[in-house]
């Protein structure tokens, strides 16, 4: 896995520093995503991220949602790697865990949340994503 920490990285044309706070939820907010369902996910989230280069600096799986701390190129946007990431896991889940076929007419809603860091010191806002399990 990548470091992920405060400072600055660059594309061809942009230098940037931009941490997203991403948070997303099951159709109707089951709770399906627990044990291997959300082991499973976290392993796909971080491949598709690789993939584009998005470094991942938290990523909690919840039984009804998930949380994840993203540094995204800008000229490659937040939205994009949200989509490529949903769209991958609901196609591997539902293939790999038939039950969420039955449960669920789609994996995902169509919406997520999402914030930037903005002043918040990333150890917080990192804090904050990996103690969302004790809740």
């Amino acid at each position: 896995m990548q470091t992920f920490t405060r400072e600055y990285r660059s594309n061809r044309n942009v230098v940037f520093d931009c941490h997203y706070h991403v948070v997303w939820t099951p159709k109707y907010r089951r709770p399906v995503l627990g044990g291997a369902i959300g082991e499973r996910l976290k392993v796909i989230a971080r491949e598709v991220c690789d993939e584009h280069e998005v470094l991942v600096g938290a990523i909690e799986v919840m039984p009804d949602h998930v949380h994840m701390l993203l540094s995204v190129d800008p000229q490659f946007g937040v939205h994009r790697i949200v989509k490529r990431i949903k769209g991958r896991s609901a196609r591997a889940l539902r293939e790999e865990f038939p039950e969420l076929k039955s449960r669920l007419p789609s994996l995902w809603t169509n919406s997520y949340f999402v914030s930037t860091t903005g002043g918040a010191p990333l150890d917080v806002v990192k804090q904050y994503v990996e103690q969302q399990k004790g809740k």
